[in-house]
């Protein structure tokens, strides 16, 4: 799988977003051309650490493509079970297990779909397919098209913390941690002179309009 990197941009303090708010803010990111659809959207008890394309919920909802319905939990591999792991993620393993609530390509029927899900008592997330590589500001910041960009749409039930950086693979990191509720996070491979806390250009100047200009960022190398 080589060396990825989920970074975040979340508000300075752990609020959630209005639920109008939220569905403008997804909807948003795919009209402006930050990312493509199909959208899937689902809900329950999500990792806000949890990779987004190998083995978490948000994964499995966006490559596996279920039928609306299923429930999805955190993939399992085979040296979770013969290796306890009791470090928070994304050191340890995530336990996720949500429901696929809705999905579609047409953007109309994603506030839709949001209005009727447990938005505020459960976790809720929006699945985006990867970014938009017709919008020149994505191709500028990534070295090439890349269809294993996930973005997902956090709104969740209580505050989680998200590491400003860290590394997944090396030893537990007692660096500091934001606290979210709402936030935004994609994943990447490659990326031109992609600096530490520094979030994509594109995504960071429509999530200012949600979080405001005080928005924090970071990143997860795993």
């Amino acid at each position: 799988m080589g060396i990825w990197t989920d970074a975040f941009v979340a508000p300075p303090e752990p609020v959630l977003l209005r639920p109008e708010a939220f569905e403008q803010l997804a909807v948003a990111l795919a009209r402006e051309r930050v990312v493509r659809t199909p959208w899937t959207l689902v809900a329950g008890r999500l990792c806000v650490n949890a990779s987004l394309n190998w083995g978490g919920v948000s994964g499995r909802a966006r490559w596996d493509k279920p039928p609306v319905g299923t429930v999805l939990r955190t993939e399992e591999f085979p040296w979770d079970a013969t290796e306890p792991d009791d470090e928070p993620p994304p050191w340890g393993p995530s336990h996720e297990e949500a429901r696929l609530l809705a999905s579609g390509d047409k953007l109309l029927d994603l506030p839709v779909a949001l209005r009727a899900a447990p938005y505020g008592t459960e976790d809720v997330a929006v699945v985006f397919a990867h970014m938009d590589f017709g919008n020149r500001a994505i191709t500028d910041y990534f070295w090439f098209e890349d269809r294993r960009t996930t973005l997902a749409c956090f709104a969740l039930a209580h505050p989680q913390n998200r590491p400003l950086s860290a590394n997944a693979l090396g030893d537990m990191d007692d660096g500091p941690v934001h606290p979210v509720r709402t936030c935004v996070v994609h994943t990447f491979k490659h990326a031109r002179g992609f600096e530490e806390g520094e979030p994509l250009p594109a995504l960071a100047s429509v999530t200012a309009r949600y979080f405001g200009p005080d928005q924090v960022s970071g990143r997860t190398v795993s």
